[in-house]
């Protein structure tokens, strides 16, 4: 277990997101990505809660913004340096964006996230 200021990983996953090719990003839509300290269940790293890109139809309007929130002291809890905290950090951002584009665990997984 390592502790990282809450600064420093905020820098780590914005970092994370610009590792994400720019024509990514430029697609993703109405979503938020946040630090949290503590995950609503344990052993979660990372969660994505919203209406995934592939299944929004004309009916999706007006709504408030996905979220994918990246878990601190779950990702710390789970690492025993800051090298390691970086590794976690990338995969788990890859991870729920890559829910956000409606992919589901399995594929994720199968493609090494």
């Amino acid at each position: 277990m390592i502790d990282v200021s809450r600064e420093r990983f905020e820098e780590l996953v914005a970092e994370a997101l610009d590792t994400i090719p720019r024509e990514l990003t430029r697609a993703m839509s109405n979503v938020v990505v946040t630090v949290v300290d503590d995950p609503p269940e344990p052993d979660l790293l990372g969660l994505y809660t919203g209406v995934p890109l592939t299944e929004r139809g004309d009916w999706y309007s007006g709504v408030l913004p996905d979220r994918i929130e990246i878990y601190r002291h779950s990702i710390c809890g789970v690492c025993d340096t800051e090298d390691d905290v970086v590794d976690e950090v990338r995969i788990t951002v890859v991870h729920e964006v890559g829910h956000h584009f409606g992919i589901d665990d399995k594929r994720l997984h199968e493609l090494g996230w």
